[in-house]
């Protein structure tokens, strides 16, 4: 298994590169928040366990969040990898889900980091807030406000990957194609 870490600030397209990553390479999307959203739908017990810590305004803990990717890498056993969208957060949770894929007889093959600067970030996150429906796109200092949030907690994962040689940063502004080309080139050289 090929599992790939992608990461980008608000605005940066993580999103929309994650679908052409998905499709190109065969890769289960695991997205944390849609993860959540899904165990607490279908009433598993990790979903009834988060679900009663986001009730009292908490977050989850980081071996609830574990154990539903370890949930999800079981029952896609047989999948080329995943592509780990918002996770991990924190060093902990890297340190946690690096043990979980060792376990598992696997790893993170490769972190990709988009770089966009901040001006152009809000420009995009302004834009969409047009049409998203989203409050928190349409206000310049609560942007500018998640973009200094996502820079002060994510540095320190991106560190701790840096270690194993695997974090990778790569230009995202310019056309959606070439930045999916730039990301390509990187698992490419990993993959083989």
């Amino acid at each position: 298994m090929f599992h790939i870490i992608l990461f980008g600030p608000p605005g940066s397209g993580k999103g929309t590169q994650s679908e052409k990553l998905i499709a190109e390479y065969g890769l289960i999307h695991l997205s944390t928040g849609n993860l959540l959203r899904s165990e607490i739908a279908n009433k598993t017990a990790l979903g009834l366990e988060a679900k009663s810590v986001m009730d009292k305004g908490q977050l989850v803990p980081d071996e609830v969040v574990i154990g539903m990717i370890s949930s999800q890498l079981d029952a896609h056993a047989d999948a080329k990898g995943f592509l780990f969208d918002g996770f991990p957060r924190t060093v902990a949770q890297a340190e946690a889900l690096d043990k979980l894929l060792k376990l598992k007889n696997s790893g993170i093959g490769v972190f990709l980091a988009l770089d966009v600067s901040e001006e152009e970030l809000v420009k995009r996150l302004l834009g969409r807030g047009l049409t998203s429906g989203r409050s928190d796109d349409t206000d310049e200092a609560v942007i500018r406000a998640r973009i200094t949030e996502y820079n002060a907690k994510t540095t320190a994962v991106a560190d701790y990957y840096k270690q194993f040689d695997k974090v990778v940063n790569v230009p995202g502004e310019g056309s959606i194609d070439d930045i999916y080309a730039s990301l390509k080139t990187q698992i490419d050289a990993r993959m083989h």
